[in-house]
């Protein structure tokens, strides 16, 4: 009887994992497709003129802390008048 326990436990095992791993297979088309759908957008935003390489920048500040970027820049201020670059 242990025999066809264990086999019966291996099943499960199987069938959930297998279930795991789809889901998993599931998501990783799900996230290509979104991505493409970013490059899609990102494209038309250069073909009306947009620099995307700007975007992009504004994009990662806008996911930030507000406190964070504003003392990024005042050291960046610091730093570049120390240069002689301000």
């Amino acid at each position: 009887m242990s025999d066809q326990v264990t086999e019966a436990n291996y099943r499960v095992t199987a069938d959930e994992l297998r279930q795991f791993i789809e889901r998993i297979e599931r998501l990783e088309q799900e996230k290509k497709d979104i991505m493409d759908h970013q490059k899609e957008v990102m494209a038309e935003a250069k073909g009306r003129g947009y620099d995307t390489k700007v975007m992009r920048k504004i994009i990662a500040l806008r996911k930030r802390d507000q406190n964070d970027i504003a003392e990024e820049e005042a050291v960046l201020e610091m730093y570049k008048e120390a240069l002689g670059m301000s």
